[in-house]
């Protein structure tokens, strides 16, 4: 059964951390370019950030400018697994937070405006007091 599933998201305060996962099954990640998106209640949806394979041995990242310098993606192959880690988190930072993936992305540069066809089922971040 091909699932991206997501966790790792929860309730922290201003200024916290997460790590988010995007676990993939049915789907070697490493093939595709993954994409990280959230949506505020009320709000569009907004890419965050992604990530492909370059070479055999990197990867190509990119962040919106609005997270960059805060978090950073990541990913460990061995567990077939893409990582966000998400730093000086503020109350705006609040949204469901997804993962997505790219068919082609590998080995060019990602982008969130690529064409995303496959969508996990969302993880909760809120930052509040």
């Amino acid at each position: 059964q091909l699932q991206l599933v997501e966790s790792g998201g929860g309730l922290v305060q201003p200024g916290g951390s997460l790590r988010l996962s995007c676990a993939g099954s049915g789907f070697t990640l490493d093939s595709y370019a993954i994409g990280w998106f959230r949506q505020a209640p009320g709000k569009e949806r907004e890419g965050v950030s992604c990530i492909s394979r370059r070479d055999r041995y990197t990867y190509y990242t990119y962040y919106a400018d609005f997270v960059k310098g805060r978090f950073t993606i990541s990913r460990d192959n061995a567990e077939n697994t893409i990582y966000l880690q998400v730093n000086s988190l503020k109350p705006e930072d609040t949204a469901v937070y997804y993962c997505a993936l790219s068919p082609g992305g590998a080995f060019r540069p990602c982008s969130l405006d690529d064409k995303y066809t496959f969508w996990g089922q969302g993880t909760q971040v809120t930052v509040s007091t």
